[in-house]
């Protein structure tokens, strides 16, 4: 029976087969797994830079710029529930009504 990290090893193994079989360049295939690694870690953290950059043991600034050497789309990871809505939208809620002394 494999450990989890075995495992892991054995199925990183069989992606990479595949890619070479399908003929992917080296660097392609390192730009894809960083992109998913750092996608992994940005989506765990809502899409908190700081934080990731923490995690992954990088400087905030190195992984600013790394995102966007690889157009990734922090505004897919963040929760949209925890957006404020449009000024305009704001003011289109009803006012609380003032109370009378």
């Amino acid at each position: 029976m494999c450990s989890g990290r075995e495992l892991m090893k054995q199925q990183l193994e069989d992606i990479v087969r595949e890619m070479r079989r399908r003929g992917t360049p080296y660097q392609e295939a390192v730009d894809e797994f960083k992109k998913a690694f750092l996608s992994v870690v940005l989506r765990a953290n809502n899409g908190n830079q700081s934080k990731s950059a923490k995690q992954l043991g990088v400087h905030r600034n190195t992984l600013t710029r790394t995102i966007l050497a690889m157009h990734i789309d922090l505004k897919a990871m963040r929760p949209s529930a925890r957006r404020r809505p449009p000024q305009a939208e704001l003011h289109a809620l009803p006012r609380r009504r003032e109370r009378l002394p």
